[in-house]
């Protein structure tokens, strides 16, 4: 399982060892996420769902996937951490939101 404030904890100290804690502000962290999203999403480009859907027969894009994922996420805790974003309460608010947005009942399938 993930344990969300020990690694927000370690990407702080991360920051801290490497003196990067002036550039490390939410707009800053928000427009880097931006970037490696765009990463992200340039090892789908050009693959058709299919292909993007069996990455895993290639290990080693497999393992590019991996790492753009947890750039994205690194940089998604580190801007809840910098703004005061309790994760667990926000991801379960919005579950619920999102729940009466789009009731089962209404789902096509």
């Amino acid at each position: 399982m993930l344990d969300v404030e020990s690694l927000q904890q370690r990407l702080r100290e991360f920051a801290a060892d490497r003196g990067w804690e002036s550039h490390q502000n939410p707009k800053n962290l928000a427009m880097a996420m931006v970037v490696e999203a765009a990463e992200l999403v340039e090892i789908f480009q050009w693959l058709t769902p299919e292909q993007a859907q069996h990455l895993d027969d290639d290990p080693s894009r497999q393992e590019h996937l991996g790492e753009e994922i947890a750039d994205v996420l690194f940089y998604l805790l580190s801007i809840a951490d910098r703004c005061g974003i309790d994760l667990a309460a926000v991801i379960e608010r919005k579950l619920a939101l999102n729940a009466l947005k789009y009731p089962v009942s209404s789902a096509s399938r």
